[in-house]
């Protein structure tokens, strides 16, 4: 294999999967059309090569840094020019460009290089591009753009932080005329710091700005940063006036957390970015009772401080809240910290967490959507215990809005084979919340079931942009982009799911999913022998795990290990429940199995156990 120094520039089409949902069709043709009248020409006309075209993606070559960052701004600019479509069904693109290193494999090309062009398109606003060092050093001076400097970034697999710049056109002096529209105010919530002294704690100052972003959400004259978007700059090192012009947004919101026994410390302050000035500053002292006051006050305090006018329906709209009770707000926090750790061991926790938070406030729609999804995994751990159905309607009942609860029901619904019902929840879930972690995860689990791969795609994309930690959302796409017959997806999909798996159990050594997910990684990347020897170390860990010896099964499927696959599914098979076995018939990874008399006898067998068992859960 050839390997050569490139610029890479990544392409991402902003909120695909929203805008194919509301109409396919119409996105296709949009699409096609941008790609045939736009994007396509301009990176012939700059010397550039289209490497691969990925429904809503493209990775481009270029062999001149100054060529690359003038296409994409040519692309950018001609594609916000388009008028041919509404505003919210407008193709817009997210793009990155780097100069790196890479392998060429026929006509194709991976390694580092590709990988943090990917990174940087992730970064990007959209509308917006952004680059590595190495390209804002050859282009600055030669393009008539500006770099922003967004600081450096951790990028998977590349042991060091790539410095990351914002592109945009050279500032002009002409005064404003009074002809122009004012910009419409807009605001980034930058994560609170943990100020606690306990990194555990990080679940609550994580859930305090979630709050904060989902109260000012409702105020309908504020443009509001997603979660996803605000969360990328999660534990780096930034400058605000930086990322409000990275993310065209007027005003920043930053500040911290320190929470110790039953007191709360909160600081936030409100920047201008056109002034690079505060505009709001306050520091709140309180009780752990009074938090929910407390953010009511931030988010006044926020909107006054913009000298914008409440709706009495967005004050209404503020107030309430699932809980008013803090012990209920801090245990379900605390549970969706556990169940996103994706270890098995605490899939009891989450839901014994849920339990009690509901024992506090029977009416916490929120806590009843988790208690649904905590049941659900533990059914697909072969363990006795509720499908999560009832929780997930009663969730429903108390909030018939609420995201987190249209996606339990859609996963309950999945589990039980009702695949169709199941999208019908997952469609209304992604709609009231399309970049919230909990919704994609489920919903793309629903996709795999369907075989609609590339819409899993997006989900587990969405899912894994959501935590940063998360390992499973990646490992699944593997199997999604192997199913496609995509193998270049797939490693790459491998290379990300590994980074983060090496992570986990540099934490948890001990965590038998994140090891199994992580053997499946390696088979992928023809790495065998690690493979193998990660697949013997889980087991010697954590042998009762049945997720753990499904997901090794998985793993030695690919690496050609039928005989070992078996032994290990025949546990499983011999005590799994109803969910599993109708995960079992859609998984698409037990494909080479399907035609072994011996699968076949093992499936036969739990089918009967289970038919004569109908009162099982």
């Amino acid at each position: 294999m050839q390997h050569k120094l490139t610029v890479i520039v990544s392409a991402d089409v902003v909120g695909y999967s929203g805008l194919m949902e509301r109409d396919e069709a119409g996105t296709l043709e949009r699409l096609k059309a941008n790609r045939r009248t736009i994007f396509d020409p301009r990176v012939a006309a700059h010397g550039g090569r289209i490497v691969k075209l990925m429904g809503d993606g493209a990775l481009v070559e270029f062999g001149s840094v100054v060529s690359a960052v003038r296409c994409v701004r040519e692309i950018q600019d001609a594609t916000e020019a388009d008028c041919s479509a509404p505003d919210p069904e407008r193709i817009r693109y997210r793009i990155g460009v780097t100069l790196g290193e890479v392998i060429v494999d026929d006509d194709d090309i991976y390694g580092d290089g590709v990988n943090v062009a990917a990174r940087l398109q992730a970064i990007a606003p959209p509308g917006g591009v952004a680059v590595s060092r190495p390209v804002r050093d050859q282009a600055a001076g030669r393009l008539d753009v500006e770099f922003d400097d967004l600081g450096e970034h951790a990028v998977r697999n590349i042991d060091r932080p790539v410095h990351v710049f914002i592109v945009r056109p050279i500032s002009r002096s002409e005064p404003t005329t009074a002809q122009e529209p004012k910009q419409r105010l807009s605001i980034c919530v930058l994560p609170f710091a943990n100020m606690s002294g306990d990194p555990e704690q990080e679940y609550f100052s994580d859930g305090i700005t979630e709050d904060i972003i989902t109260d000012l959400s409702k105020v309908s004259a504020l443009n509001v940063v997603s979660r996803v978007s605000a969360f990328s700059f999660k534990g780096k090192p930034v400058d605000v006036g930086q990322v409000a012009r990275a993310l065209k947004v007027t005003h920043v919101l930053e500040g911290s957390v320190r929470k110790s026994g039953k007191r709360v410390r909160i600081t936030a302050q409100l920047i201008e970015a056109a002034t690079d000035s505060h505009l709001w500053a306050e520091r709140y002292d309180r009780d752990m009772d009074d938090i929910f006051a407390l953010q009511d006050e931030i988010s006044e305090a926020i909107v006054r401080a913009l000298k914008l006018t409440l709706l009495p329906g967005e004050r209404q709209a503020i107030e309430r809240r699932s809980t008013t009770n803090s012990e209920a707000y801090k245990l379900y926090l605390m549970a969706r910290q556990y169940n996103a750790t994706g270890n098995s061991r605490h899939r009891g926790v989450t839901v014994r967490l849920c339990k009690r938070a509901i024992e506090i406030d029977p009416n916490y729609a929120r806590a009843w959507a988790l208690l649904s999804v905590s049941q659900s995994n533990r059914a697909l751990l072969a363990l006795a215990g509720e499908s999560g159905l009832e929780a997930a309607e009663r969730a429903l009942a108390l909030a018939p809005d609420l995201a987190e609860a249209h996606a339990a029901k859609g996963r309950v619904l999945g589990d039980e084979g009702r695949y169709e019902e199941s999208l019908a929840e997952h469609t209304i879930a992604l709609r009231l919340d399309p970049d919230a972690y909990e919704v994609n995860n489920a919903a793309a689990r629903c996709f795999i079931a369907l075989h609609r791969y590339r819409e899993a795609i997006e989900c587990l994309e969405r899912a894994a942009a959501a935590i940063e930690t998360d390992f499973w959302a990646l490992g699944m796409s593997i199997s999604c982009h192997e199913a496609l017959g995509d193998r270049e997806a797939a490693m790459y999909a491998a290379r990300r799911t590994l980074a983060r798996v090496e992570k986990t159990i540099v934490a948890e050594p001990d965590h038998g999913v994140a090891l199994s997910f992580g053997v499946t990684a390696l088979a992928i990347l023809r790495e065998n022998d690690r493979a193998k020897e990660w697949a013997n170390r889980a087991m010697l860990l954590d042998p009762e795990n049945y997720n753990l010896m499904y997901n090794l099964a998985c793993g030695m499927i690919k690496l050609g290990e039928t005989d070992e696959a078996l032994k290990l599914l025949e546990p499983v098979f011999r005590t799994a429940q109803v969910q599993s076995l109708n995960w079992w018939k859609v998984d698409s990874d037990l494909d080479p199995l399907r035609h072994d008399p011996r699968f076949q006898a093992m499936l036969a067998q739990a089918e009967a156990r289970l038919a004569a068992s109908p009162a099982q859960p």
